[in-house]
């Protein structure tokens, strides 16, 4: 089976395997990166932009390495590209858990327990749930549901489909040294500054990405692609993030609701600006965001294939080059 051929088979049985198990329950490759991360950064760190520029090519640099050896390692074993891509692949996606934890944090609002939702917000983000009501816990749980959509799924599927497993581990050590030290307090603002500037290049395209299947797709929660694409013209610059606010700004329009606000972290209060137009979102506009990430998740899985396959195809056919 030809390489383009392979990369596009793993991912679509990577992504199965992400809907059939979720995260693997015990041993995460990704928990033991971060592990890995933060003994490194024991010994890495200084209050300085430069010490973080070394702590991240020195962790980013390895992960590529390893990908880079295990995905050459394997071209000439029948079917291992493709279980190898599938296995990284699965290794590197969220969206079964991110939708999952969606909805039991749905359920819990419906059955009026914010302490079981208030104890359940950390897993989706970073927000002091103990300053949010029932609307505030539901409005931080989508927002994260329309950034995750983007950074836990259509980004590692698009760096799979253009550079194969180095692309799927090299972004997710990316993203989550951004979740780990990409902070402006006064531990990270310099050392975390590498961190947070490389995922957001890493996330440039495919945050471009999710928010255009975001808008095609918009009928699917009864929304109009219209009301998606305002919304990211008019609102998404606004956002801090330049890749989050395409991902929350094009959801907001589909779902008809506004997000945004007041923000309550635990190092302090942002004042984010607003996105999309309507109501404040309630708990049933967490299940339509809920919904609207699967059929993001799908469409972004057959593209990805058909990238990996028509980019291999196209690499194939280019003439030799005379020296």
């Amino acid at each position: 089976m030809r390489t383009g051929t392979s990369i596009a088979a793993g991912l679509v049985l990577g992504f199965a395997l992400d809907r059939a198990l979720g995260d693997p329950r015990r041993g995460h490759p990704v928990a033991g990166f971060g592990s890995a991360a933060m003994t490194v950064e024991k010994v890495s760190y200084r209050d300085s932009r430069a010490a973080g520029v070394l702590h991240e090519v020195l962790l980013v640099g390895t992960v590529l390495g390893l990908g880079v050896g295990a995905q050459r390692g394997v071209v000439a074993v029948r079917g291992g590209q493709v279980l190898l891509t599938a296995v990284a692949t699965w290794t590197v996606l969220g969206g079964t858990t991110l939708a999952e934890t969606g909805r039991e944090m749905a359920d819990l609002l419906e059955a009026g327990d914010l302490a079981g939702a208030r104890e359940l917000l950390p897993s989706l983000c970073g927000r002091d749930p103990s300053l949010l009501d029932a609307d505030g816990l539901a409005r931080a749980a989508l927002e994260s549901i329309a950034e995750n959509t983007s950074d836990a799924t259509v980004a590692p599927l698009f760096w799979g489909a253009v550079a194969g497993v180095p692309g799927l581990l090299g972004y997710r050590a990316v993203n989550t040294l951004d979740a780990m030290i990409g902070y402006r307090n006064d531990r990270y603002n310099r050392f975390g500054w590498a961190a947070a500037r490389t995922d957001d290049v890493a996330n440039l395209i495919p945050a471009r990405v999710a928010g255009a299947i975001t808008t095609l797709l918009a009928p699917v929660v009864g929304g109009r692609p219209a009301d998606a694409w305002r919304a990211w013209r008019r609102d998404a610059s606004a956002h801090p993030s330049p890749n989050a606010g395409v991902a929350e700004s094009t959801m907001a329009g589909a779902l008809g609701v506004t997000l945004g606000g007041r923000t309550e972290y635990r190092h302090g209060v942002e004042l984010r600006p607003t996105l999309g137009d309507g109501p404040t979102p309630r708990v049933p506009d967490l299940r339509r965001a809920v919904r609207l990430s699967e059929a993001v998740q799908s469409t972004t899985v057959l593209a990805a294939a058909v990238v990996a396959f028509t980019r291999s195809r196209r690499i194939r056919s280019q003439p030799p080059t005379r020296s």
